[in-house]
């Protein structure tokens, strides 16, 4: 199996603990999380749902970021933040401020849960936007210290907007997940394209609820990562226990040329809340994927993920063994 992507030897990375089985556990945590506490810039309430990608620094390639930072107000917006190994961070305390490509775009009640990927000369990024309710919020940067706001991607009511790295065909492409104005019981994910970010249509559905750990809704975490075995995606689900929602996640494999085709969907959940931090926070429960890091040499990936909608962790594996699992594990 080959890996569309960029090698990465500085990858954050722990090797597998000797307790832990893989016949058990696909994937294991990092023995610091959470890699991210919620007060780690001077007004945060809680730093998670954040994304994540390779970056060139001063020494090479290093991590940059943007990561949901809801404040003391317990308002949500997204802010820069910069590291040399993708473990510790640096986060600015103020947020992002967007130059707007059009002084008639609309400003933003909020900004939440945001992806970012490179894509051709820049790095884009789509989060869940407040305009009359949550809607996708598009933008770019070439550095990570000057940002661009594009168009909204699509009307409210959307969010978990996830663009692909590469063209299909002509267009662009992406995933979200269209909802209502509140918590959202409910949940499919979409593919849609579009030639310019700017239009989008082509719409087509992909996957719905459909029992367990995923019986209520679904939604995109990471971008899609391209291997000459389909796309991989990593997707969150929720079911609705006696207690509230509960968030765990998988992962799934895609046609490369036709993307809301599903190759293989497992039954099983990856990663579940089981761990303090993941158990007890501002919403108990919770672990969601918003960013991958690969390296194709050695097929080693990284996903960080929110815990209980309050700090940060990470999780480690290998696109083979997570390939091969999802096959031997279909629906």
């Amino acid at each position: 199996m080959i890996i569309n992507g960029n090698s990465l030897p500085n990858i954050p990375w722990e090797d597998r603990p000797a307790n832990s089985d893989p016949n058990k556990e696909l994937m294991w945590r990092f023995s610091k999380n959470p890699i991210i506490p919620r007060d780690l810039t001077l007004r945060s309430n809680s730093i998670f749902n954040s994304a994540v990608v390779p970056f060139k620094g001063d020494d090479g390639i290093e991590f940059a970021g943007v990561f949901r930072c809801d404040d003391t107000a317990r308002h949500m917006d997204i802010n820069a933040g910069k590291s040399k190994d993708g473990i510790n961070w640096i986060i600015e305390d103020d947020p992002i401020k967007f130059i707007k490509t059009d002084s008639e775009l609309p400003d933003s009640d909020y900004k939440y849960d945001p992806r970012v990927i490179f894509i051709e000369d820049r790095y884009y990024i789509m989060w869940c936007n407040g305009y009359h309710g949550p809607c996708l919020g598009l933008g770019y940067t070439y550095d990570f210290k000057k940002f661009y706001q594009m168009e909204n991607a699509v009307m409210p009511f959307n969010r978990n907007g996830a663009l692909f790295p590469r063209k299909i065909g002509n267009n662009y492409a992406m995933y979200s997940r269209p909802s209502d104005s509140g918590h959202t019981p409910f949940g499919d994910i979409i593919y849609s394209e579009s030639p310019d970010l700017i239009y989008w249509g082509k719409h087509r559905h992909v996957m719905a609820p459909c029992g367990g750990w995923q019986s209520t809704k679904i939604g995109a975490g990471p971008c899609p990562i391209e291997t000459t075995e389909g796309w991989l995606v990593f997707y969150h689900g929720v079911l609705t226990s006696c207690n509230g929602f509960v968030y765990s996640f998988s992962a799934a494999l895609m046609d490369l040329e036709k993307p809301w085709k599903v190759i293989a969907r497992p039954r099983p959940y990856i990663i579940n809340p089981r761990e303090l931090y993941e158990l007890a926070g501002d919403v108990p429960n919770v672990t969601f994927p918003v960013a991958a890091l690969v390296d194709k040499d050695t097929g080693r990936i990284a996903i960080y993920y929110g815990c209980a909608d309050t700090v940060t962790g990470l999780v480690f594996g290998k696109v083979d063994e997570i390939v091969n699992w999802i096959k031997v594990n279909k629906i």
